[in-house]
């Protein structure tokens, strides 16, 4: 059995931006919609997809205003709980766009391989070897007029995301570790200009586990 841990954010998580829209709490996309189940399925018997998303999760940076987003604290642990794994897939970065943070795409780039430095010098792998990683680029943000108070949240989203494939792209070579694009295979939703729709779930998880494929 091959273990592989999908360590991210609301995208991971299965946000549905349609049902959330009209409801007074987070939605998610049913367990078979979301990438990882995708993932789960597409890479069949032998493999165990654990999904580890949260909203408003960010690399490094403690929320003041949501408790226990910091991915830097909860991560040794998560690595902890289910070793031995075969393969982490990171994907992380787009909540410390939030203004609160005033970091850059480079600075979150960085902050992305502080995590990933965590799980490469751990002992979570198989036989107490660090597991094999995939750092994945965030998908880009879009179009948040209709949900201006995400948009209020996120000055020069669009700009700013659009810079990340080259910086991730920069600290996984780096670190010699596998890399993934997502916004070459995913669109935000127009509904919120942040998650991830249906169809985009099933592109996303599609692509993830033609490269886990690969890496395995």
């Amino acid at each position: 059995m091959k273990t592989v841990l999908c360590f991210g954010d609301s995208n991971t998580w299965g946000y549905d931006p349609a049902a959330t829209a009209i409801s007074p709490f987070p939605v998610r996309h049913p367990i078979d919609v979301r990438w990882t189940g995708i993932l789960a399925r597409e890479l069949g018997h032998g493999w165990r997809v654990i999904e580890e998303g949260q909203n408003g999760r960010t690399t490094v940076h403690d929320d003041p205003l949501s408790i226990a987003r910091n991915g830097k604290e909860y991560l040794p642990a998560c690595l902890e709980s289910h070793k031995p794994i075969d393969l982490v897939v990171l994907m992380l970065g787009t909540n410390d766009l939030k203004n609160t943070f005033g970091v850059s795409p480079s600075e979150i780039a960085t902050g992305a391989g502080v995590l990933a430095r965590v799980i490469l010098q751990s002992d979570a792998g198989v036989e107490g070897s660090a597991p094999k990683l995939l750092i994945v680029c965030p998908p880009a943000v879009g179009d948040m007029s209709r949900a201006p108070d995400i948009a209020e949240k996120i000055a020069n989203g669009v700009e700013r995301s659009l810079a990340f494939p080259k910086r991730y792209e920069a600290m996984a070579h780096q670190l010699k570790c596998a890399y993934l694009n997502s916004q070459e295979f995913v669109s935000p939703s127009p509904i919120d200009g942040i998650h991830l729709e249906a169809e985009d779930h099933l592109s996303l998880g599609q692509a993830m586990a033609a490269k886990v494929r690969t890496l395995i």
